[in-house]
């Protein structure tokens, strides 16, 4: 740490304003309830009036972290929200749900809700997917005759995870440019952790809490077919796929050809931009575009979804871009160097320290979004003492920032009240989910760090 931009040289003083303000934060959401945005921003400005504070590097630290990482990432977190519009409004996601139930079969209907929570989950808003979902989950139930919580445990537990920890969802997205992981890499691994995190929520449903939790589908739902069938204007299966499974491959592409082909080869020059997140996903935005089938919607496209995208975005851009002034006002104090000495004297592995700071920011928060970008910001500054790479730190905060999902999470209530389970079974149904599929994500994530694959 260079003295003449340091922060603070401090270590006593730096470490003190460091637990206050992470106190301050998590006790302004949880008790007072206020927005995010003036939980992190008023804790920051507070910490720049400590004893000992360089006010003129407090605010270059300030500003160049804030302006940094929202230019790396602001466009394709606008760019991700565009594209999850366009699933929810021109029928994608179900025709996505259909595929999943013709894969597997409609005796496994929790399977097939599953794997459509694992794949959706990437580009919609979980609780928005449920929201879409949810008539099928009852229709599904009550056809199959067996009770809510085993049809749809799955789902809520899928539809969480992707969300948290497989690019180019926003959270995710903006926890990696926090860190500067590769974002290919963070797919990859991300979405084979995810998967397993997944099964392991359809195992919770189907074998712990469907036989105990009895709740019937309600009635108010229609059946399975009409559930599923939308009518002429739906896309079809493979344009409702592209939107969401080109941007990836062609971003995992890029941190692939980077890897197996010599700089200034052609082919690594074409997909270094092709696998650009901003013409990724724009190539993403154009694909779903395509999938528009009514006038209706051709109008509303050109600003009604853009503006809805943009509200979205809005919350996750400050949120980052704060996150990315707390990372880099607490790198120029000697808080980063003590906290990574503390994890290596006590021979502690150093990718619990992000899983761990998920878990607390989603308990404490109820987002999935505030854990996964806390863990981020606050372990960005100490990667290089703690010998932890950037993909490796940003799923295990992601995975950490799942558990546990109970009652203040928006996305448990939104759940509960549709599937019409008591707030007991709720928090043994989906709780659970979540807790299980978290640490089979985490599980998978540390076997691909100790055998230094990321």
């Amino acid at each position: 740490m260079d003295p003449a931009s340091a922060v603070n040289t401090s270590a006593a003083i730096s470490l003190l304003g460091f637990g206050v303000l992470i106190f301050l934060l998590l006790f302004l959401i949880a008790k007072w309830k206020w927005h995010v945005f003036f939980a992190l921003l008023i804790p920051i400005m507070l910490f720049g009036i400590l004893p000992g504070i360089q006010q003129n590097n407090f605010i270059d630290a300030f500003e160049s972290g804030f302006g940094n990482t929202l230019g790396s990432i602001g466009v394709v977190i606008v760019l991700g929200s565009i594209i999850a519009e366009a699933l929810k409004h021109t029928g994608g996601i179900q025709v996505i749900t259909r595929s999943m139930v013709n894969l597997v079969g409609s005796a496994r209907m929790p399977l097939a809700l599953t794997l459509t929570g694992f794949i959706i989950g990437i580009a919609i808003f979980s609780d928005v997917a449920y929201v879409i979902l949810n008539p099928l989950v009852h229709s599904s139930a009550r056809t199959m005759g067996i009770g809510i919580a085993a049809m749809s445990t799955g789902l809520v537990g899928a539809l969480q995870l992707t969300h948290a920890i497989v690019p180019p969802t926003p959270g995710p997205l903006a926890a990696a440019a926090l860190v500067g992981a590769d974002i290919g890499k963070t797919i990859i691994y991300g979405g084979i952790a995810c998967l397993f995190g997944s099964l392991a929520c359809w195992a919770w449903g189907k074998y712990v809490c469907g036989p105990r939790v009895k709740t019937p589908a309600s009635d108010e739902f229609g059946s399975v077919e009409s559930s599923l069938e939308g009518g002429e204007n739906l896309p079809s299966t493979l344009s409702s796929y592209t939107p969401i499974v080109i941007p990836i491959l062609l971003i995992a592409a890029q941190s692939v050809v980077s890897l197996v082909l010599e700089e200034g080869h052609f082919l690594r020059t074409v997909f270094m931009y092709l696998g650009w997140p901003v013409v990724a996903l724009s190539i993403g935005v154009w694909l779903a575009y395509r999938n528009i089938r009514t006038t209706e919607h051709r109008e509303q496209s050109r600003d009604a979804w853009v503006e809805a995208a943009l509200k979205t975005s809005a919350m996750i851009l400050v949120i980052t871009g704060l996150g990315g002034s707390l990372s880099a006002i607490l790198r120029g104090t000697p808080a980063v160097d003590f906290i990574a000495a503390l994890f290596t004297d006590f021979g502690l592995p150093a990718i619990l320290l992000p899983f761990v700071i998920g878990i607390i920011g989603n308990m404490i928060t109820g987002s999935t979004t505030v854990g996964v970008i806390t863990a981020a910001a606050l372990s960005a500054p100490m990667l290089g003492n703690l010998g932890l790479s950037p993909e490796a730190a940003m799923l295990a905060g992601a995975s950490g920032s799942v558990i546990i999902k109970y009652v203040n999470s928006s996305y448990f209530w939104v759940c509960t009240s549709l599937s019409r389970l008591s707030v007991p079974d709720a928090i043994f149904s989906y709780g659970g989910a979540t807790l299980m599929g978290g640490l089979v994500s985490f599980s998978a994530v540390y076997v691909f760090w100790v055998t230094g694959l990321i």
